[in-house]
């Protein structure tokens, strides 16, 4: 059986430091704002995957019809030998690609939960026991260092995540994404597209409230992390289309005036009455628009594929000017 290997390149007090530190400027700014990224516990995580089977939400279902329909010609034209999955998890969309992917000879999984890298990672080794896994325990705009494995290498980067990064935030991952890449090497970017506010709304704000859950997860999060005393019932779970921006934001509305005390940062937090607290923005693109970003950042597009109802696309693009194949 080909080896699995696990390597951090995160401090294993990371987390911790981070979230300290977006804590207290998020909270003492104005507006209020958190990272989306610290919705991800154990039971956020639990949380998003329901969210995903929610018929309001529609990216995950058209992300797969993409993958299904379109997986043999990203392996065609990628040539892949390795792939390496930005944010994987429990890699389940990967598979569908690890079948067609005829000449892959390493899979670089990469995410900040050790715990799901392990356990995908022996799933696949199950079911691949001629693929090398190398799991990265690394955050992917930390400036990644990969392991030494055969090229052309396809960095695959699914569930439009990179909606969640601010433009500048995305200009700078690209950018970074671009250096790493060799003449050869592919990016397959997941991104969700402009559509009517009432789709794009209610897939942030289902009728059964498991978004809601899901946001007002962050707050239990700061509580059982950095001693804060949030009552998640004195705040409403907000989702709006930013028309300006094409971006959807999720907010936490305060309910009444209030104090929050975060111990951990000897931090006083006061809300008033109706103020939000911006806890995700989630960026949908045109077509014309994701070209230029690739191009800004040296990258050029090169195959684009959406779903049947133009929903979500996967666009395939490498270092512009570089054409190996």
């Amino acid at each position: 059986m080909s080896p699995f290997t696990v390597t951090r390149t995160l401090p294993a007090d990371a987390d911790h430091a981070a979230l300290r530190t977006d804590a207290l400027h998020g909270l003492t700014a104005d507006p209020k704002r958190l990272p989306p990224k610290w919705f991800y516990d154990a039971r956020g995580s639990e949380l998003f995957e329901e969210i995903t089977q929610l018929p309001e939400y529609y990216p995950t279902r058209a992300e797969l019809e993409i993958l299904l329909a379109h997986a043999g010609a990203i392996a065609s034209v990628s040539g892949a030998r390795t792939m390496i999955e930005l944010g994987s998890g429990s890699s389940e969309k990967t598979r569908h690609l690890l079948r067609v992917l005829t000449e892959l000879r390493a899979y670089v999984p990469v995410d900040v939960s050790e715990s799901a890298l392990v356990q995908a990672g022996h799933v696949l080794r199950e079911q691949y026991p001629e693929l090398s896994v190398h799991a990265l325990v690394a955050d992917f705009q930390g400036g990644l260092v990969l392991p030494e494995t055969p090229g052309p290498r396809l960095v695959a980067f699914f569930g439009s995540t990179i909606g969640n990064l601010l433009p500048a935030e995305r200009a700078a991952f690209l950018e970074s994404l671009r250096e790493a890449l060799s003449p050869e090497d592919t990016l397959l970017l997941g991104t969700d597209l402009v559509k009517d506010e009432a789709t794009l709304v209610s897939a942030y704000d289902d009728a059964h409230g498991v978004t809601a859950a899901f946001n007002k997860n962050v707050l239990l999060v700061l509580n059982r992390e950095l001693g804060a005393d949030f009552d998640v019932a004195d705040f409403e779970h907000v989702a709006l289309w930013n028309p300006r921006d094409e971006w959807i934001e999720m907010r936490l509305r305060a309910r009444r005036s209030l104090t929050v005390k975060l111990t951990a940062l000897d931090l006083e937090v006061p809300f008033t009455a109706g103020e939000e607290m911006r806890t995700e923005v989630s960026t949908k693109f045109r077509p014309e628009g994701v070209r230029a970003e690739l191009a800004a950042a040296g990258l050029e597009l090169r195959q684009w594929w959406t779903d049947a109802m133009g929903r979500f696309a996967l666009s395939l693009s490498g270092p512009a000017g570089d054409r190996a194949r």
